[in-house]
């Protein structure tokens, strides 16, 4: 199984987002630190947009910001909306299957039951599960870099260790 660079770029956002709890985050700067592209950005960010995982502001000082708490967004929800358009195999998609074992086939049903347990899994994971205490992630993304009380202490741990 392979994502979509739609899905990656989803999460690059919302985790930028997360990061920069309740601020406004211009999406030129989410792009610039994740390393893509605005114009795939936007897309991206259109499509979290219409499904009520950000809110876009229009003007000079606009930009996006998390629709809900990032402990009630769900990965497993954030990656159904943007894998489920692109079929897992040929054989899922019945307006271009073309293969002959398709109403035989007893590796379809396991493929199904695989994907649904993959998704199972990433519905258990919120997007706080991958932001709260990243000190990486968090140096990273942080659009207004300063001391975070959580990472400070993981860096005089560091030290210690050292």
């Amino acid at each position: 199984m392979r994502l979509t660079t739609r899905t990656n770029l989803a999460s690059r956002i919302l985790m930028a987002c997360a990061v920069n709890d309740r601020a406004i985050v211009r999406t030129a700067d989410i792009a610039e630190k994740c390393n893509a592209s605005i114009n795939h950005l936007q897309q991206v960010v259109n499509m979290l947009q219409s499904n009520g995982f950000v809110e876009t502001l229009r003007g000079r000082s606009g930009g996006l910001r998390l629709a809900r708490p990032m402990e009630e967004i769900s990965i497993g929800q954030v990656f159904r909306v943007f894998e489920t358009s692109a079929a897992f195999a040929e054989c899922f998609d019945p307006e271009t299957n073309t293969c002959p074992l398709s109403d035989i086939c007893r590796l379809r049903n396991y493929i199904t039951r695989a994907v649904e347990a993959f998704y199972h899994e990433l519905d258990m994971v919120t997007l706080a599960d991958l932001v709260k205490g990243n000190c990486g992630l968090s140096a990273l993304l942080d659009m207004a870099p300063q001391t975070r009380p959580d990472c400070r202490n993981a860096r005089e741990d560091a030290d210690a260790d050292l």
